[in-house]
Order: structure tokens, then sequence, then C-alpha cells
């Protein structure tokens, strides 16, 4: 690259201002300046520095050529090192610190290569919205990242359906493991395995294992990989993970024994000697890793922020999640356990130094034997000896103590890496799958060019595999190259590329470095330093091998990257491997079966790579050349023999797939964050390859352009000629041909056009010269117009300073003659007020004296007439008293008069009542006021009954009043919190909060008192049902003896006539004289009855209303015929039952007293109820008490009833028991008794029995309702007795919040105690809301029922009068008639569902009803439910609902990604919920239904269970529906909201890498690849038309909008993050314009009110971030304030790839971003980079009925429905 630089320096960049390269010894290179005009051959170049300060560089053809030029500031920080001009190494070191230090940028393309710096410091750039941000895009389009070439290797796999291969490499500490996990990682989320196997899961679970035996503290990195390996993702045909499998290679084995300072050895020790106090391992003997040689010898155990512990439960789990068992996982532990013990076995020498032994009480050794179950007297013989076998003997050699300690640690290491490999082979097995694999990705984790200051054998294998890769490397680069010139016709010239295939000779040739030092191995007594001198003298003639001057037991090598020095000491020893087979012996003996199987395999060839690699042997991989023979059998069991074969195998899995290239850089050695030496990375560009990337590029065509890019990024440089042809790559080859004459700078291909190193540059200057002297133009013109502009001002200020200037002196002259006569018009003014003033004094005082003379006249002619007024007024109030007086007198004695008269009167009137009271006929008025009031309480309980309802009322009200009482209550609190400030309102709440406690302790006594007084109640309430209940059986008892009786009298009737007369006639006498007894007696209860009645006037009833109310009754009655009957069973009584008739009155007598008693029981009752309301009419208590004594009193009253009629009823019977005797005793004995012949009516035995018969039956009858009253009593007893437990409850409850009250502070009591009331308010109104639609539900619930009864009578009716056939339901209904009967009902037959559901559902296309109703499938499924609600069928309405909702899944799954058919079954779907909804017969959904809609109501099935399927069924293909537009939408936002220049001509084309021109894809700018904004508008127009077309509810369709301009916006704003080309001032600009056209077209659809306007706020602020300017605070603060919904992190991201597109702009400074960082740290912002584009609004369904009513709906005839009928 240097000639060609010198060469276009020379030609072209020779003048002043050039900037250039120079080396330099600290930062490797310098920028400096051309200061003067460079002429060739010039033996210095004066350069100054960044610092200004001058320098003289001195220019020879040898020592110092040219120094290589500075790329333009505008290709400075590119995402790849191709894009630049100039290809050098320079260019490439500062643009990678560019990135990494001001954006912070780790990744880097160049050319194939990721170049990726480790950060030393957590990045949140890999998250899940990351992984899918990358996944499925171009490789290109996106900033460089560990994803992109993943997803890169991912598709290709896809894509080639070719194997794919990424190569991690670099330094240790550069980060290489965590690149590999991170690309799994990838692959894991993206490839996902397709069933429950979770095979990602496990492979990522590979890494905590495999870091934990394999990795290390070094110098250089605290978790230093020490071996290589190579992991093959397996993937099945449809690209899902289905297993694993990891090879591994040269594991440092001498780690195991020996550590240099400040390292440790591998983690594993660490871990289980930090978790040895665990129970489970104290039979390891275990202590902290001090106490260990093989820990201890690095002098620092810890790495700081790691905790072994916590990796060892990480590493236990990893073994478990892979299946390790439980007791392998013990096994090896108790093998790493025995290592470390080994290591600290003492050796103890002998005298003669050729000998040594092992002391037998070493407890290091008993232990190690222990722990690996092998014999402690073998171990301990054959560690201090060993056997030497010739042909014929056999001999045991004592060995040293250096030997023996040797061999002891040749076995540590060999236990150890048999260990590693048995848990690598275990680990394969557990990824392993018996799918069959389709292809796969490997990973290769491998070490980097390494050089130390004492390089050994480990270093000589690590630096051998890198040169093999790098081999690889380089041909598979040429191969690209050579590729994209064939595929662009460009003539091919051969490109001169290091070769290093004489270095790989020089390591594997024969007689190589490799061969000689198995040779050596196999001598007797090979030393190394005979093994070095065979090198001296057979391979230094090759230039790549050197002899160091100052050593003869080392050599050099010059590799590819730099020349390392080995040591050639300990090389035969590493080969070998050596361990002796009498120690392998022993461990084959392990009585562990883990152990024994260790090293069963010892004597097979191949090691743990070759052993692992056997599984990838079923992979079908192809070599792309054939692997050289083995020279010789016994050379396999060197480990350069088994390296050298590893290697080549893995050579041969990458020949065979295509590689991916990730180079890991380390930026400084000190581990700090973002820090960067150049030194070390010049070093690591060059061993990693980079550089000879850079220079491969740079000897061809390293710049290539498209033509439409090529064109508009240089048409300024066109003629206007030019631009009228319309072949742009015509214009192009014309351009070139004018400006570049050199013919070779430059090569046209087929799509693109290629340009040598610098000629880019070359270009950019002439652009940006064309530029400056616009500017220049611009500026003229510009400076022209503003100092015109600026004299026209000058001119017009000075004219105004004139003309204000005489304006200013007239003013000041009509100033002067306005004050003059204002002075004037003031003298005036003031005499007049002063004499009229004056005037005004004298009138004043004038009338005053006036109004005081006319007044005293005034009061003295009133006094006189005030005590004439008086003098009258005694006069008339003396002569009235008189009169009254006189009056009185005379009518006093008048009165006096008449009381003595009436007195007398009363008398006589009084003696006639009494001789009336011992009469008959009195009685027989008494007994019929006994029925009127039986009839009064029939009334009395109808009038109960109503006075329930109107509880129930007042239940409604009450509920309403709690209502409005909780608002009050809520807005009484939220005044009280707006002034809680106030000082004085806070007062008054404190009163009004001791009012309450005072009211509140005394409804607490109150409520102790009612509570024992309603105790008391219940007890005596309970004595009193047990005395019904004996009054009960007593008559129970009484009806029984009277059945006896009358057997008795009809068996011995003819026995006992002639006794009975004699004992009748005897008794006669004491029965009439206890009648006369009664009669008094019923006198006084016929007075008591009066009272009552005139106590409760209500139950009053006359004769004239008697007749109705009987037959009204539901109990029996007593005619009047009865009555008459009963003065003869009155006689009849004195005969026979004389005293059973005395005992019943006596108790009515009794009960007539206990009723009394009771009233003036409810009586104080309710004296107590009313003066407890007074007291506090608002308690709680008090209300629920009063419920509860009105009540105790209904129940009162209506017990009073029941035993009224019991006594009634008892009369009865004692009545027909006497007439019965009486008609006994008056047929027997007729002519000895003529009195009683005195009857008018003859009675009838027949007649008697019948009516003892029916009273019989009226008695059982009022038994059965007193008892069912009984236990109707019972039952509110235990209601009341719950709800004094609640109200006892509610006091404990309301003591505990009064006691926590009392603790809280006077404002929390407020707010506290209001909460607590509002709280119960709300509970209450709860209850009474549930308890009104438990009613409203039940009158529901009857109504429809009385509904069904009365179709149900119409259709009985109506099939009497006419049957219908089913022939006649096979009409036409096409028919375009309205029928006179239609009630919008469809009917069909059962068989005919599924032909109905196919129909309209599963062969349903959107188009066949286009041109009808929309929504018309659903309103013909909802009117077949209807028909089946109204014929009361169940079974047809349930199948056909499940039936229509499957058949839509169906539909729905079949065509998952037809935005049509799914927005036309929401559409449907949400119609039939809103129309089962609507018909519901619910008033909620009635409120817009007209009449005839309200008809058309469901009669009999709630479907509210199927309105939620429904309803989650929508919801369901909403989000389908989304999905699928998002889909289609997916590949064109980004292409047309940054990418498509909807203003032409205002993005400008940067130069592009590797990575945009790579694929060489032959594409038309018209592609599927690229969108316009008219495109996704007209999609989106698509969409919403679709939907309307479809009858989609427009708020349905207004979210699905919202939700695809939030997919717009993330998407979007997502690339935007993520891509450095588009962060520009024109993309803004673009962005911006894109937004309004979209805004726009949501105006113009009526969308603007739907949100979607505010999901775009992110990108539109983004836009407005690219524009705005970006260097002063003033603008960090402007940028704040504007960017609200982008969080810190998307603001910072924007700023650090804002990218200028001309020289002209300014990048953004380190220190601007800075300043916004600490302007948004009080922000709070969640740590979110991306936007999640899976983030899914809520759905609503808002509830819109229709206006179509269902009887004018028509049925088109393509719809073969003809075997529905209309009804």
């Amino acid at each position: 690259p240097s000639y060609i630089e010198l060469n276009l320096f020379v030609c072209v960049f020779v003048l002043q201002y050039t900037r250039v390269w120079i080396p330099d010894p600290e930062d490797v290179w310098r920028a400096a300046e051309i200061i003067k005009d460079y002429k060739e051959g010039e033996p210095i170049l004066h350069l100054k520095l960044e610092d200004e300060s001058p320098l003289e560089y001195r220019i020879g053809p040898k020592d110092n050529p040219l120094p290589f030029l500075r790329n333009p500031d505008i290709l400075v920080g590119e995402n790849d090192l191709t894009a630049l001009s100039y290809l050098h190494e320079p260019a490439v070191l500062h643009n990678l610190k560019v990135r990494f230090l001001e954006p912070n940028h780790i990744y880097t393309y160049c050319g194939i290569v990721l170049v990726a710096i480790n950060p030393y410091d957590q990045l949140q750039i890999y998250g899940e919205e990351v992984i899918n941000a990358y996944s499925g895009q171009n490789m290109g389009d996106m900033d460089p990242h560990i994803f992109a070439v993943a997803e890169e290797a991912y598709k290709q796999m896809a894509r080639d359906e070719r194997n794919q291969s990424i190569i991690v490499s670099g330094e240790s500490g550069a980060g290489k493991t965590v690149s590999a996990k991170y690309a799994m990682r990838f692959f894991a989320t993206v490839g996902g395995s397709a069933n429950d196997t979770n095979v990602e899961e496990k492979v990522l679970a590979s890494s905590p294992i495999m870091e934990a035996i394999g990795n290390a503290k070094t110098t250089r990195n605290d978790n230093s990989s020490r071996f290589g390996k190579y992991i093959q993702i397996g993937f099945d045909r449809r690209y899902h993970i289905i297993g694993a499998n990891m090879r591994t290679y040269l594991l440092e084995k001498s780690r195991v024994v020996f550590q240099a300072e400040d390292e440790r050895n591998y983690h594993i020790f660490y871990q289980l000697c930090a978790s040895a106090s665990f129970p489970e391992f104290k039979d390891l003997a275990l202590t902290s890793a001090e106490d260990f040689i093989f820990t201890s010898q690095g002098e620092n155990i810890f790495i700081e922020g790691v905790n072994d512990a916590e990796d060892f439960k990480k590493t236990k789990e990893a073994f478990t999640l892979l299946g390790v068992k439980e007791s392998n996982q013990s096994s090896i532990f108790r093998i790493i356990a025995s290592i470390l013990h080994l290591g600290n076995v003492e050796i103890c020498s002998e005298r003669d130094g050729d000998s040594c032994h092992i002391s037998r009480n070493d407890p290091h050794l008993t232990h190690f034997c222990r722990l690996l179950g092998v014999e402690l007297e073998q171990m301990e013989h054959w560690l201090c000896h060993r056997k030497l076998v010739t042909t014929s003997e056999t001999y045991v050699k004592n060995m040293s103590r250096k030997q023996a300690a040797n061999a002891r640690d040749a076995l540590a290491k060999h236990i150890y890496a048999h260990m590693f490999d048995w848990i690598v082979e275990h680990v394969n097995k557990s990824l392993h799958t018996s799918s069959k694999q389709h292809s796969f990705i490997g990973v290769l984790d491998i070490y980097g060019f390494e050089t130390f200051e004492i390089n050994s054998f480990e270093q000589f294998c690590i630096n051998y595999a890198n040169e093999k890769l790098q081999q690889q490397f380089n041909q598979h680069v040429f191969k690209l190259e050579q590729e994209e010139y064939m595929k662009e016709q460009i003539p091919w010239t051969l490109i001169d590329f290091y070769d290093n295939q004489p270095c790989i000779d020089l390591i594997e040739a024969k007689l190589g470095i490799l061969d000689l030092l198995d040779e050596e191995c196999k001598v007797p007594k090979g030393t190394d330093q005979n093994w070095c001198q065979k090198l001296y003298d057979r391979l230094s003639s090759s230039v790549h091998f050197q002899k160091p001057r100052m050593s003869n037991i080392s050599f050099i090598i010059i590799h590819f990257a730099d020349k390392v020095e080995y040591q050639c000491d300990g090389f035969l020893e590493k080969n070998r491997d050596t361990v002796y087979e009498e120690h392998i012996n022993i461990l084959k003996a392990s009585k562990f079966q883990l152990v024994a199987d260790l090293f069963q395999d010892t004597n097979k060839d191949g090691s743990s790579s070759t052993s692992s690699s056997s599984k990838s042997s079923r992979i079908n991989v192809r070599s792309a050349k054939p692997t050289p023979k083995v020279p010789n059998k016994e050379h396999r069991k060197t480990v350069g023999h088994q390296f050298r074969s590893s290697l080549q195998l893995l050579m041969e899995t990458l020949n065979a797939t295509t590689p991916h290239y990730v180079r890991c850089i380390k930026p400084n050695d000190e581990k700090e964050a973002f820090s960067f030496d150049s030194r070390r990375a010049v070093q690591q560009l060059r061993a990693c390859g980079v550089l000879e990337t850079i220079r491969i590029s740079a000897a061809g065509y390293p710049s290539r352009w498209t033509y439409p890019d090529f064109f508009n990024r240089y048409r300024v440089l066109m003629k206007k000629s030019d631009m009228t042809v319309g072949d742009k790559k015509l214009v192009c080859r014309n351009l070139l041909e004018t400006l570049v004459k050199d013919p070779d700078k430059f090569q046209f291909g087929k799509t693109k056009i290629f340009f040598r190193a610098g000629q880019v540059a070359y270009l950019e200057k002439l652009r940006a010269d064309k530029f400056r002297s616009a500017c220049i133009k611009i500026q003229k013109t510009v400076r022209r117009w503003l100092q015109m502009v600026r004299y026209k001002k000058i001119r017009k200020s000075a004219i105004t300073l004139q003309r204000f200037g005489r304006g200013y002196m007239a003013r000041r002259y009509a100033e002067r003659l306005r004050l003059t006569r204002a002075a004037v018009i003031c003298q005036k003014q003031y005499r007049m007020v002063r004499e009229r003033t004056a005037y005004l004094r004298v009138r004043q005082a004038v009338v005053t004296i006036q109004a005081f003379t006319r007044g005293m006249f005034t009061r003295r002619i009133f006094q006189e007439f005030l005590l004439h007024h008086k003098a009258m007024i005694i006069q008339k109030h003396v002569r009235g008293w008189l009169t009254r007086r006189k009056f009185k007198v005379a009518r006093n004695a008048a009165i006096t008069i008449q009381c003595a008269y009436r007195r007398m009167r009363a008398k006589r009137e009084l003696k006639q009542l009494k001789i009336e009271a011992r009469s008959a006929q009195h009685l027989k008025k008494l007994n019929t006021g006994m029925e009127n009031k039986i009839v009064q309480l029939q009334r009395k309980m109808d009038d109960q009954t109503k006075d329930l309802k109107t509880q129930n009322e007042q239940l409604v009200v009450a509920k309403a009043s709690l209502g409005s009482e909780v608002n009050k209550l809520q807005k009484e609190l939220e005044t009280m919190r707006s002034r809680q400030g106030d000082g004085s309102q806070l007062t008054s709440m404190k009163d009004e909060l001791e009012k309450l406690r005072a009211e509140l302790q005394e409804a607490h006594a109150h409520r102790k008192k009612l509570e024992e007084e309603h105790g008391n109640e219940k007890m005596r309430f309970e004595q009193r049902v047990e005395e019904l209940e004996r009054e009960n059986s007593l008559l129970k008892s009484e009806k029984e003896k009277m059945n006896q009786r009358i057997l008795h009298h009809s068996k011995n009737q003819e026995s006992s006539a002639s006794q009975s007369v004699g004992r009748v006639q005897a008794e006669l006498d004491e029965e009439r004289q206890r009648y006369q007894n009664l009669l008094r007696e019923f006198s006084r209860l016929e007075q008591r009855y009066d009272n009552l009645q005139e106590f409760q006037p209500g139950h009053r009833r006359n004769n004239s209303n008697q007749s109705s109310l009987e037959s009204d009754s539901n109990y029996p009655s007593i005619s009047t015929s009865e009555v008459g009957d009963t003065d003869d069973a009155i006689q009849l009584v004195e005969q026979e039952n004389a005293d059973l008739a005395y005992n019943s009155l006596k108790r009515q007598e009794l009960e007539s007293e206990n009723k009394k008693l009771k009233n003036d029981l409810n009586e104080l009752r309710k004296a107590i109820a009313d003066r407890a309301s007074k007291n506090s009419s608002s308690n709680e208590l008090q209300d629920g008490y009063n419920l509860l004594l009105g009540q105790l009193k209904a129940a009162n009253e209506e017990l009073d009833v029941r035993k009224e009629e019991v006594l009634i009823l008892r009369s009865q019977i004692v009545t027909a028991a006497q007439q019965k005797e009486k008609d006994t005793t008056n047929h027997i004995e007729t002519n000895n008794l003529p009195e009683w012949t005195n009857s008018k009516k003859p009675i009838d035995k027949e007649e008697a029995l019948r009516s003892y018969h029916g009273l019989c039956e009226s008695k059982k009858l009022l038994e059965a309702q007193l008892q069912s009253q009984a236990r109707k009593h019972e039952d509110e007893l235990e209601a009341f007795h719950t709800q004094i437990e609640l109200l006892r409850d509610d006091i404990e409850k309301k003591q505990e919040m009064l006691n926590h009250t009392m603790s809280l502070s006077p404002e929390a009591q407020v707010e506290y105690s209001i909460q607590q009331e509002i709280t119960r308010l709300t509970n209450d109104n709860l209850d009474l809301k549930e308890l009104v639609e438990k009613l409203e539900k039940n009158e529901r619930k009857l109504k429809k029922q009385l509904r069904i009864y009365m179709k149900k009578v119409q259709e009985l009716e109506a099939a009497s009068q006419s049957t219908t056939a089913k022939p006649e339901m096979t009409r036409q209904v096409t028919v375009q008639r309205r029928e006179k009967d239609f009630e919008g009902m469809l009917e069909y037959y059962k068989e005919d569902e599924a032909l109905l559901v196919k129909t309209l559902i599963t062969d349903m296309k959107p188009h066949a009803v286009s041109a009808t109703v929309p929504c018309l499938p659903a309103y013909i499924l909802f009117m077949c439910i209807r028909h089946a609600d109204y014929i009361n069928d169940d079974q047809k309405v349930h199948s056909l609902l499940t039936s229509t909702i499957n058949a839509i899944k169906k539909v729905l799954k079949k065509n998952n990604d037809d935005f049509e058919m799914t927005s036309f079954w929401l559409a449907n779907t949400s119609r039939l919920l809103h129309c089962l909804k609507q018909y519901s017969g619910d008033e909620a959904f009635m409120t817009q239904n007209t009449a005839k809609q309200n008809e058309h109501c469901l009669k009999n099935f709630d479907l509210a269970e199927y309105r939620q399927v429904l309803s989650d069924l929508s919801i369901q293909i909403y989000q389908q529906l989304v999905k699928v537009a998002e889909h289609v939408m997916q590949p064109m936002i980004v292409s047309a909201m940054l990418e498509s220049e909807s203003i032409p001509s205002l993005a400008g084309v940067k130069p592009m890498g590797y990575r945009n021109r790579s694929s060489s894809m032959d594409k038309d700018e018209e592609g599927p690849g690229s969108y316009t904004l008219e495109a996704l508008i007209r999609q989106l127009g698509q969409f919403h038309g679709v939907m309307g077309e479809h009858g989609l509810d427009p708020e349905i369709a207004g979210q699905v909008i919202r939700q695809l301009f939030y997919s717009i916006n993330a998407v979007t704003l997502n690339n935007l993050l993520l891509r450095k080309d588009v962060c520009s001032w024109s993309t803004g600009m673009q962005l911006r314009y894109n937004i309004s056209q979209m805004e726009e077209w949501l105006r113009g659809k009526n969308l603007h009110q739907s949100g979607a306007v505010i999901n775009m706020e992110p990108v539109i602020q983004a836009a407005q971030l690219l524009q705005v300017k970006k260097k002063t605070s003033q603008d960090a603060e402007a940028i704040c304030s504007l960017c609200t919904a982008l969080t810190m992190q998307q603001i910072v991201k924007i700023l650090n790839l804002y990218t200028p597109l001309n020289e002209f702009e300014e990048r953004v400074t380190v220190s601007f971003i800075r300043n916004i960082q600490n302007r948004l740290q009080e922000r709070n912002d969640v740590p979110m980079l991306l936007v999640d584009t899976k983030h899914t609004f809520p759905v609503l369904f808002p509830y819109t009925p229709s206006a179509l009513s269902l009887e004018t709906l028509h049925i088109p005839a393509n719809l073969s429905l003809h075997f529905l009928t209309r009804v």
C-alpha cells in the first residue's frame, strides 16, 4: 500500500494542509498536517502536529518513506474499516480508537471479520430485545454486533443449506469466551428446540461446567480459557436446535501442578475448597486453598468480585441439568480433592541422593488413596520406584527425589486430563440427540497468537494452530475477493498476499520441528539440548527459522504475526506426557468404578479431542484437501502428534463449512473500562490477521460503489447536460473518465464501480471543493444582500429620527398651549366651587332649624292623641271582663242541672243493660262479635303483608340514600383533604371527633342496655313458645278425650240413658250457677274487647261487609246458624260438660290477660325506641334494633291471631259436643223433659256429626298452621341471635378501630375515621346492590317464565286450530318480500346444523356477502339462536353456539396469515357478541333499542357465559389480526420510513464497506427489498378499507391502526438506534416528512383521535433530535426538554451514532454527550435502549348496538340456505 500511496501522494496531494500519519514511539501513529508544499526529492517534510507544534520529518527512500495519508473526517468512525478511502494501519487503529472511546462501540467490521474490543464493563446490548432486532436483518443494515454475525451464519445455513462456522480468536483476556457464549445464546433464542427437550438450555448450561474445569486466572485475564473448544450446534430441517457436540483441544495440563505468580489453578479446585464446609464434602478432608501446593503457588487464591462458593452451586446445578448423576458428581469431586492431596504428598530424599521415600504417616497420601480407592502400600512404593523392562529381565529402579516429584506431578496431570475428557464426553452425551441432523453451526473458541518473555511447548502449539487458522483465513479472503471480481466481470489480476505455508511446513512437514521432536522423544537418552541442536543443523536454511545469538537452548520462528523465541526446556517432557504404567495399573484396580473406567482406554490411541470427535463423524464433512498420512504409528502417543491430528480434523471441518470470523482485541493490560492502549491493540491487530485483510483489500479495488449511490453522491460534479441522459451507468462512466485520467484507478462492473485506494478521497475532495465554491458564491450573495439591508435600515432609521424630532418639538408647543388653557379652566372651576360651598352651608343651616321646630310641634300633638287611645283600651277590657263573668255563672248552673238529669237517666239505662246481659240473646251477639274479630284479624294479616312490601320499598329508598350519603362523604373527604392545612378547620375537626367519640360511647352504653332488654325479651318469648307448645299438647289430648267420649257415648247410649237423666237433672242447677258466672266474666271480656277495638280502630268492620270478608278468608268462619245454635249448646253444657267449658273459658280469660300484658310491653318498647331514636337518630345500632323490634312485634301479633283462632276452634268443638249430647238426650227422653221442646229448630244428628268432623279437620289445619308459625318463629329467633352476634362483632371491631384511632395523631385520626366510615358505607351500599340485583334477577326470571307460559298457551291454542307439516318449511327464503307474521327468526332442523355451520362459516368467503348487509353471517346465526330460544330448546342453543365457535377457530387456524379472512371473522364475531347483548333482555343493553327490537329479546335462556366465550374469542382474533398485519408490514417499515427518498435529492450517500457490498446480489431499485412511503400508506389504507368493508366497529379498527402505528414506531426507532448510516440530519428531515404524511392519512381517515399519533411520539422526537443544534449548553437544555418520550440511553445512543454526511457538518462532541447525560440523570428512566416490538395494547370492545331490524333482513340466494325457514 505504501507504494500506491506514494505515487498518489506525489501526483495529487502534494499541497499544503494535507493531513498525514507519522510514526510515534508511544501512540504508534500520530496525526500531523503539512504546512509547506512538498516537491519530489526534498529530504524534509514540514509538518504541524495537533498541538500546533512544528516538526521537520525527514524523508528517505529506505528509512523513512512518505507518511500515510489521513482519511476525511466524514469517514472517521465508520462501521466497516473497508469503507475507508485509505486502508492502512494508522487509519484502522484510529477508526477503532474513535469508535471505542467516543460512542463506546466495541464492535467494528473489517471486511468479513468482526473486530470485538473487550470493554471490561457490563453493556446493555445483549438483551432479548436486541436479539429480536437483529433477527432476520441483513448484516450490513445494522450496526456491527456479534448477533449480526450469528444471524448471518444462521441465515446462510438456511439459504445455502451449507454448514457454518464462527471462528472466535484472540489472546487471553480479549473476550473470546464471552463472544462465543453470546453467539450460542443467539442461536438458542432464534432456533429454540421445537419440542420440550430444552436442548438450547443444556447448550448454555455446559458453559459453567467448562469454565470451572477449563478456565483459570492468569495475569491477563481472570477467566482465561486454557483449552480450545469447537461446539457444533445441530439443527433439523426446520432449523430448530436438536443437539450439540463439543471438541476440545490442548488442555493446559501443566497448570494443574504449577502456576506463575498472581495466577491460579483451574476454578474447580478453588470452588471445591470454598465449599469444603458443606456436610456432603466432609469426607474429602479439604481445607482452604492456601493449604495445598497445587492451588497456592500463585500466592493469591481470590479473584476480586468472584464468589467461588456461589460459582460452585452454579456448577452443580449445571451438572444436574445435563443429567450427571449425584453419584458421578461425588466421584468427580473426590478425584479433584485427591489431586490436591497428591500435590501435598511430601517426598523425602535419601542420603545417597539417588533414592527417596514417603513417610508412612503422610496424611495426604492416605487421603489420596482413600478417595481414589487404591492400595496405600502400592502407591507409596511406586511413587518412589519405577520398573524397567528389557527383553530378558525386569528391573525395579529407585528414583531420585526430583524424578519422583516429576512422576507425581505427571500422575496428577494425567488424572485431571482424563477427568476432563470424561466430563466432556458426558456433556456431549447429554447434548446428543437421536434425531437426524440436517445442518450445524460450529463455534470455535480457540486461543489466539501468544508471545511471552518465556515461551514453551504450549505457546508453540497455540501459535502452530493460529498459523493453520491464518492460512485458512487468507485463502477464504482471497477466494471471496476473487468471486467478487468474477461476479462483477472485472479483469482478474493476481493479488500478492502473504502465504504462511512455508512456516507451516517448517512445523509439520517431514523432518520438521514436530517430527524431530517425536524422534528425540524415542531416544532413551534424548534431551532438550540435543533436540535443539538438531533443529539448528537441519532447519537453519528455512527463512522462518532463526538461531538466537546469545542462546543455544532456544530457537526463533518467524510467524505471520511476529517473531517468537521458544525455550527448549521441557519440550520433550511435555511432548512425551510420561506417566508410569505402574501408577496407571494401580488406578485401574480402584474399587471405585468411575476411577477405574477413566484409565481403561489409556493404551488406545487418540486423546480427548479424537475420542470426543468420534461422535462428530456422523456429520458428512468433505475435506478440501486430502489428509496427510501418519508417518509412524508410534507418533500417536506424543502430545504433538495428537494435537496435529486433532488440528487437521478441525481444519477439515472448517474447510467444509462457511466460516465467519470474530477477532477479539484486548484494549489494555490493566483491565480498565474503555481504556485504549494503541501499542497493545496494534500488536493484536497484526497477530489476528485484520491488517492482512486490509492489505489484501487495498491491493485490489477496496472502494466499491453501486451506480445509483455513486450518482446520488457525486452528481454535484456533473454538468447540467450530463443530467439529461437517462442511463445512470453512462452518466457515471462519463463523469469518471472526465475526473480521473488514469483508467487503472477504477473499473466498471455490472452493478458497481471499483476504485483503487485513495480515489474516493480524491472524489470527496473534488466534491468538497465544489461545495466550497458554491458556499463562497452563496456567502458573497448573502453578504451583499445583508449590506444592502443594513444600508436601508440605517437610512430608514435616520428618517425616522428626524420625523420623531420634529414631532417632539410640535408636541411640546401644543403641550404648553394646553397647559395655559387648563390653568384658566382650573381657576374658573375653583372660584365657582368656593362660592357654591358657602351658599350650600347657609342653606343647610336654615333647613336644619326648620326641621327641628316642626318636629317639636308634631310630637306634642301625637302625645295627646296617644293618651286618649290608651284610656279607650282600658275601658274596652273592663267591660268585656264583666260580661264574660256573668255568662260563666249562668252556664255553670245549666251544666249542673244537666249532669243531675243525665245521671238519673244513666242509672236507669244501666239497670236495663244488666237485665239484658243475663239473657242468652247477648251471648249470641258476643259470638257474632268474635266472628267479626276473626275476619278483622285476617284483614290485619293482609295489612302486615302490605307493610312488608312497604318495608322492602323503604329498603330500596335506604339504599339510594346510602349511596347519596357515600357520595356526600366522599366529597366531604376531598374537601377536608384540600383544607387540611387550615388550622381552624383542624380545630373544628378535632371538636367534631370528640363529639363523635362521645356519641359512640353513648351508643355503646345504649346498645348494651338494649342487648340486656333484648335478652330478657328473648327469654320471655321462649317461655311463651313453651307455653304454646304445652297448650298445643293439651289441645291434642283434649281432642283425643273428646273422640273417646263420643265413642263411649255412642256405644253406651242406650244403657246409660236412664242413668244420665237423673245425673243431668242434678247437675243442671249447678251448671246454671256457673253459667251466670260465665256471663259476668264474658261481659268483662267483652268490655276489654271493645276497648281493644277502640285502641285499634283500623280493624273494625260493620255488618255490611261481613259476608264478603267471610268468603275471602282462608280460615274457617262461623256461620249465623252456628251462632244461633250456641244457646242450645250452652244449655246442654249445663247437663254434662260444665267443667270442660269452664276450663276452656278460663283459659280464654288468661289469654286475654296475657294479650293485655303484651300490648303494654309493646307500648313500652315503642316508647324506648322513640326515646333512643331522638337521642341518636343516625345511629346504626339503633336502626338495627328498631328493625328487630318491629319484626318481633309482627311475630307476636301473628301468634296472637293464631291463639285467638285456636280459642274459637275450641269453643266450636265444645259446642258440637254439647249439641250432640243434647240431640241424644232429646231423642231418648223427649217426654220426660218437656222444657227442651221449646227450641224453635230441631237438631239433626247427622248434621251435627258432619259439623263436628268439619271442625276436626279445621282444627288439624289450624294445628299445622300453628306448627309452621312456631317453626317460623324459631327461625326468626335464630336469625335474631345471628344478627345480635354480628352486631357484637361489629361493636368489637369498632372498639378496636377506636383504640387504633386514639393512638394516631389528630390529623390522622380525622382522616382514618372518615376513611373507615366511607368504607363501611361503601360495603353497605354494595350489599344493598347485591340484594337489589337478586330481586331484579328473580323478577326477570318470573317474567320470563310468565312469557313462556303465555307462549305455550298460545301455541296450544294455535295447535288446536291448525297444524303445520314439515314440507311447508322448504319454501324459498330468497323472495324479496316481508311476510306479515315474520318475527326475525330462522328455523332449521337439528340435522341441518352441520350444513348451516359449513355454509355460513367453513366455506364462507368474504366476497360472497360483500354486496349485502355487513356481518350478515352473524345476523343469520343470531336469528337461528333466537328461534331455538323461542322454542325453549336448550340443547339446540348449546350445540349451535359451540359448533359456531369451534368452526370459527378452525377457519382462523387454517387462514392464520390471511388479513381479509381474519378481519371478516373479527367483525362477525364481535357483531354476534353485540347481538347477544342487545337482545339479552338486560336493561343496560336495551337503552338504544326500538320497541320492535325489544320484542325480539331472548325469552328463555341467559347466554352470559357464551358472551364471555365470544368476548375471549374476539380478543384472540384481534391479536391474530394485528399479528398478520404486522407480519405484512414488517419488511416495509424500515425501507419506507428510513431508506426511501420521500423528499428527492435530500439524502446523501456515504462510502460503504464490505458488509454493504459483499452479497453482490443483482437487485433492481424497485425490487422486493425496497418500499416507499406511499406503499406503506397504501398498505395501511388497504387494511383500513378491508376492516370498514367487513363492518368492523370503528373503535376496534382504530385500535388496530393504533397498534400498527406502535409497531411502525418500535421498528423504526430500533433500526435508527442500531444503524449509524441513518443517523443524520437528512434522515431526520425525511423522517419528519414521512411522519407528517402518515398523520395526514390519519386525519383523512378520521383516525387522529385513536391515539396512533401519540405512539409515534418517540420517533418524532428522534427525528427532531437529529435536526436540532448540538453544540452549546443551551442546545443540551433544549434537547432534554424536547425528548421526553425517549430514554437517556436512546438519546445518548442517537447522539453517538449521529454522522455528518459532508465535511461542513460537525460531529457531536464527547463533552456535549456527557453534558446531556448529566442533565438526564434525574429522570430515573428505565434502563431500556430498544423498544419492545412485541408489546400489545389491551383491546377494548365497546358495545355498539345495531339499528337493523331483524324482520327486515333478507338472505341472498347465492348462500344456498334453502333449509332455513322464516318464523
